[in-house]
């Protein structure tokens, strides 16, 4: 849509900095002021009815603050920029600013050029967005089996396996998870979100192909044919997979908003998005985080599992991020330990959802030979429990579904 003009709505409940901006904003051909609004939920409703490009978004205001309706308008609308205006340059701002999708964050006042550099970076992207959305109802997905024929069709959702603490058995659950989920008719992407370290591949015997470096990088010109040339696909199930880069120092060159565009590009492909994490909780797992619709949280019988469970609890918490999109599970029950999950449950306040019986003679065998214990051995326990914990994720995500994410 070039040529267009940027359609930009402003958010602030101060009537004198409303006017402010539209004074600054009239100047410019290129940029259209479609409408004001006062409070959070004013601006839900605007950028709504209006479908601005760019929302400048105020954090204070006395009904519900910036960042919580920048979360409400991008739940939504996903192609809608906003771009936070705040009289504070506090980085926890920022950081959650950013975590539920804002463009931009800027400091009150900002300067004139610096105001519309932001709204045309941002106003680009938008318009951007909206004509792929607008040619994705008509283009069909060549070569792509199993997928509706049009981009248009239903979400898939992203699930989110995380261990705040390392030797839980993460990879194991999510490999596994990922191959329980997928069929001849529900196609399951699994992707390693662990880019330096990740191990997705070895668990699949999959080596030396193509990487989440070859995708990540081009996150804004996504297309199916390139997904399907990038993926790698597992001949043994059908499933596709995304590598971790195959050095350690690779992983710098991808960015968290990369990252986080290729998850949600993913889900017009796929029925659903399996993430394998790191365990540290740097920018990009706080944002794989941010755009999934449920975390599988694995914590084992150890203390220091438990305690660094309820610290990962205490900051969804922080971040206004809903128990109920916690799956929360204890992988390696061993009964002979008088750690029982109920006792964890009451604990970190917190239902364990499954647990998943030790068995490391299985799960160790399985990841020497490169064949996932899914495939050739499903009546072991240790597979009928990750059998019930897809069972668990398509219920939890249907509740979802239901109640708003």
């Amino acid at each position: 849509m070039p040529g267009e003009k940027i359609r930009v709505l402003i958010v602030d409940d101060v009537s004198e900095t409303r006017e402010n901006v539209k004074k600054l904003l009239q100047f410019e051909s290129d940029v259209e002021v479609v409408g004001v609004a006062r409070t959070g939920k004013e601006a839900i409703q605007a950028s709504q009815d209006l479908n601005p490009d760019v929302v400048l978004m105020d954090i204070n205001m006395p009904d519900m603050d910036g960042i919580a309706a920048t979360e409400a308008i991008r739940a939504k609308q996903q192609a809608v920029q906003v771009v936070i205006l705040s009289v504070q340059s506090d980085q926890n701002y920022m950081r959650r600013a950013m975590l539920v999708g804002a463009r931009d964050f800027l400091t009150k006042p900002p300067m004139g050029d610096e105001l519309i550099s932001a709204i045309r970076r941002a106003g680009e992207m938008a318009q951007a967005e909206k004509a792929k959305a607008a040619r994705a109802q008509v283009m069909p997905i060549a070569g792509v089996p199993g997928v509706a024929a049009a981009y248009g069709g239903p979400r898939g959702k992203i699930i989110v396996v995380y261990s705040p603490k390392g030797g839980t058995g993460r990879t194991t659950v999510a490999v596994n998870l990922a191959l329980a989920l997928h069929s001849a008719d529900t196609r399951v992407a699994l992707v390693d979100g662990n880019l330096q370290f990740g191990d997705v591949a070895m668990f699949v015997n999959e080596h030396g192909k193509n990487t989440v470096l070859d995708l990540a990088p081009r996150a804004d010109e996504l297309d199916a044919e390139i997904v399907e040339e990038v993926m790698v696909k597992h001949s043994a199930s059908g499933l596709h997979i995304l590598a971790a880069p195959t050095r350690p120092e690779y992983a710098e060159k991808i960015s968290s908003a990369q990252f986080s565009k290729m998850l949600e590009f993913l889900t017009q492909l796929y029925a659903y998005v399996v993430v394998d994490t790191a365990t540290v909780l740097n920018d990009l797992t706080l944002a794989t985080v941010d755009v999934s619709d449920l975390i599988v949280l694995i914590t084992t019988q150890d203390i220091p599992a438990i305690k660094n469970s309820r610290l990962f609890l205490d900051l969804l918490n922080s971040l206004g991020v809903r128990r109920e999109r916690v799956l929360f599970i204890m992988n390696r029950f061993d009964k002979k330990v008088n750690i029982t999950p109920e006792r964890v449950a009451e604990n970190l306040k917190q239902e364990v959802a499954l647990v998943i019986p030790i068995d490391e003679a299985t799960a160790v065998k399985a990841v020497n030979r490169g064949i996932p214990f899914m495939l050739d051995s499903k009546a072991q326990p240790i597979a009928r429990s990750i059998v019930s914990l897809a069972e668990a994720v398509r219920s939890r995500l249907a509740e979802s579904e239901t109640n708003g994410k």
